[in-house]
């Protein structure tokens, strides 16, 4: 797994072999001591765009810099990817683009998400990168997950995270059956706008009385 700690070390060991100073070295890349001394600390990660000149000024290659921080094979790849502004990067496991997820823009997580999207995902890993991908992202994700380890705690953390448009599917499932309609006490907190379609929805017999009680225990906590 990447290790901002053993990146920053290595980084801070490039850069005493160069006889530089954090002072220097934020010159070229045009930030402050600070932010380089963050890196260094393992506090912070650089900017994606930021790698390609850290290899260039160290002499060394992209490959290099990136295994200081000990990723593994799929992370490798996908930070050498994003680096090199791959317009599809390739997503060997799940379990990476959520280990890199905290240190990378929304912009290249999107990117991603259309490859995790193609193979399926399921909403626990949906869940441990909502908090980092914008809207359109999480859409993509949603879209095709699957819901088998849906639970009230998993909609608890991602419903804070999802436009109307991503709750409308989760919605969507519950009148189709596929999953459970107690799962609403999750949703309408946050989605006001659905208590017409709720009611609508027992009315015509597509969901059970027990989604009324579930409305009427929103207002009274309300």
């Amino acid at each position: 797994m990447f290790d901002t700690k053993k990146f920053g070390a290595y980084i801070s060991r490039l850069r005493k072999n160069a006889d530089m100073t954090q002072s220097e070295l934020a010159e070229r890349l045009q930030l402050t001591r600070q932010a380089i001394s963050k890196y260094e600390g393992g506090d912070s990660f650089p900017d994606i765009s930021i790698l390609l000149l850290l290899a260039e000024i160290f002499g060394t290659s992209l490959d290099n810099l990136i295994n200081g921080g000990e990723p593994t094979k799929g992370e490798s790849a996908l930070l050498t990817n994003a680096a090199q502004a791959e317009d599809d990067p390739s997503v060997q496991a799940i379990s990476d683009v959520v280990n890199l997820a905290p240190l990378l823009k929304p912009s290249i997580l999107n990117k991603m998400a259309a490859g995790l999207a193609r193979q399926g995902i399921d909403i626990s890993n949906v869940v441990a990168l909502a908090e980092y991908m914008n809207d359109e992202s999480v859409l993509k994700l949603l879209e095709t997950a699957t819901f088998d380890t849906v639970s009230d705690e998993l909609l608890e953390k991602l419903i804070p995270f999802l436009d109307e448009e991503s709750k409308n599917i989760i919605f969507d499932k519950i009148i189709n059956g596929e999953l459970d309609y107690h799962l609403l006490r999750m949703i309408i907190p946050y989605a006001d706008y659905l208590t017409s379609l709720i009611e609508a929805a027992v009315v015509y017999g597509v969901l059970d009385e027990g989604a009324l009680v579930l409305l009427r225990e929103n207002r009274r906590l309300a």
